[in-house]
């Protein structure tokens, strides 16, 4: 067991109440007598009121005042995946940021010397590597998810991509997703009165107004947006099973496609395989699969390849009539 599990554990064997002696300690962590006196120094390092009472009816303990409060004692695991989790949400532009940072402070600041060095030491291999946001980018955020919270109406000036000038609209924030590096608010339009989505980045103003709306009962950002994706498909029926295989970047590509991520149903180093309808397959997948040349290669269905071949015939038969010499 690691050094931080049997602290752990030895924590958790003290907030019993009973006193227990060193050797009976180490008896049920297998561990030595002065190991477990070592553990106590770093217990009591990290804000844990330890006290070993010597004589006959003495032994180790914890205070009173200690039993009733939740301890603030991590592993190392735990401590480096918070840490890491900071990162991630950093590099998403999530809005609490700062709230996260102030905890980890106080984490970190409970934490004795070797603990400290131990967890920049295994932190120190991880980056998150985040785009450039616009700076009124959180707080736009934090309204929205206020907005959200409170059923309140909000009127927002949006920028659509490509346009000239932003446009007002009174929506009905429903929630807020994070897909694909970008925050999206899930709301109904008041004016096309239908559930649309708005990129948060192209909101350049947003104005709350008094009126209230009731959200849609179990409501998910994420489902509408899998929803979305299910609407595209050209057809409904029997769904065909696609193999592709190829380097990772290429497939990592593929994989991540706005549309096609939905359809996944397996991925290995070399191969990705999809679930999709063959009308949707046929209209979209030739030409887009096309664009990644001989790095991939479909391996079924037939129907797929073929159509794939035509394609390419077809491009080599317009440039036949070409010198290239």
């Amino acid at each position: 067991m690691a050094k931080w599990d049997n602290m752990l554990s030895m924590l958790w064997m003290l907030r019993t109440g009973r006193k227990l002696t060193a050797a009976q300690i180490a008896d049920h962590l297998e561990i030595s007598v002065r190991t477990v006196y070592r553990y106590i120094d770093a217990l009591c390092a990290s804000g844990v009121p330890v006290v070993a009472e010597s004589g006959h009816d003495g032994g180790i303990r914890i205070l009173e005042s200690f039993k009733d409060t939740p301890p603030l004692f991590f592993s190392a695991e735990e401590l480096k995946a918070l840490m890491d989790a900071f990162k991630f949400a950093q590099g998403a532009g999530y809005p609490y940021t700062e709230e996260i940072l102030s905890v980890l402070t106080k984490v970190e600041n409970g934490l004795h010397e070797e603990l400290h060095h131990d967890l920049s030491r295994r932190t120190s291999g991880l980056d998150v590597i985040s785009p450039a946001r616009p700076p009124s980018l959180i707080p736009l955020l934090r309204e929205l998810e206020q907005a959200v919270k409170d059923g309140r109406t909000v009127r927002i000036a949006y920028r659509k991509a490509n346009a000239e000038q932003e446009d007002e609209r009174e929506v009905d924030p429903y929630g807020l997703a994070y897909d694909r590096n970008e925050w999206y608010i899930v709301a109904l339009c008041h004016r096309s009165q239908a559930v649309r989505t708005f990129r948060v980045d192209r909101i350049a103003q947003l104005i709350p107004t008094g009126a209230l709306f009731e959200k849609p009962e179990r409501f998910s950002a994420s489902a509408y947006f899998r929803d979305q994706s299910n609407r595209d498909r050209e057809a409904d029926g029997p769904l065909t099973v696609i193999r592709i295989e190829g380097g990772q970047d290429a497939l990592n590509a593929i994989c991540h496609h706005w549309h096609l991520r939905h359809y996944l149903t397996e991925r290995t180093d070399r191969e990705a395989r999809f679930l999709i309808d063959a009308p949707t397959m046929n209209k979209y997948l030739p030409m887009y699969l096309m664009t990644f040349g001989p790095v991939i290669r479909v391996r079924e269905p037939l129907e797929l390849k073929r159509r794939i071949r035509e394609m390419a015939s077809s491009i080599v038969q317009l440039y036949e009539d070409v010198d290239l010499v």
